[in-house]
């Protein structure tokens, strides 16, 4: 798909907000887009710390609690194309069970990406939807790393999150690419994460360079 003229709605986490990023209007993924592709405009709903399910313990911060299922019903709703990015913080520090394809409720997060995709479809229907998986972090080879003490929850590896994503967005219409195997960033390798990180787990200018043309490649393949 060409994204000349159009207006594209990009809804996830940190990664989407900028975190790491020295200026949002220059170097940020969805503003190279933007520029590279001639967009109309584009809109970003990135919120840090913030889960596709819901959390049943609130968090720390009430912030990182505005999960993508609520807020997906606030976007822009002439969007041409919804862009999701997201689920490495469902894996990070969410407590919902992982589910399993076929959960139609929101108490797990194969519910959630059901209910996510399914809405997206029936509040834009004539937006194309598009779901990249996460991307690699400096701790998906095993379990989470960081999560809060005391979070009790059943353990899984990142890659099982974005492989319930590939599974489940197509069911409701959705294109899915797998930044996994796109992106071709991994923070585990310490080039890599000097080079396009400034943590491991958000991405620099450099590394939003990277998001905004693999972005494109995808998109354009529509």
């Amino acid at each position: 798909m060409d994204l000349r003229d159009k207006t594209v709605n990009f809804l996830g986490d940190s990664i989407t907000e900028g975190v790491g990023v020295s200026d949002v209007s220059c170097f940020r993924f969805d503003s190279i887009i933007g520029k590279k592709c001639g967009c109309r405009k584009v809109n970003n709903y990135g919120i840090g710390g913030t889960r596709i399910a819901h959390k049943t313990q609130p968090s720390e911060k009430a912030r990182h609690d505005m999960n993508f299922c609520g807020r997906c019903h606030d976007m822009n709703r002439d969007a041409d194309v919804i862009i999701v990015f997201g689920g490495v913080n469902d894996y990070l520090h969410g407590d919902a069970p992982l589910g399993k394809p076929g959960d139609k409720g929101r108490d797990t997060f194969c519910g959630s990406v059901d209910y996510l995709t399914r809405t997206i479809r029936e509040l834009y229907p004539n937006a194309l939807p598009v779901f990249f998986t996460p991307a690699h972090c400096f701790c998906d080879d095993g379990f989470s790393q960081i999560r809060p003490e005391g979070l009790v929850r059943e353990e899984h590896f990142l890659s099982e999150f974005s492989q319930a994503i590939k599974t489940i967005a197509p069911q409701n219409g959705f294109y899915v690419f797998d930044m996994f195997e796109e992106l071709g960033i991994d923070p585990k390798k310490p080039e890599d994460r000097e080079k396009y990180t400034v943590d491991g787990l958000h991405f620099n200018d450099e590394g939003n360079a990277v998001i905004a043309d693999v972005m494109i490649r995808c998109i354009s393949s529509i």
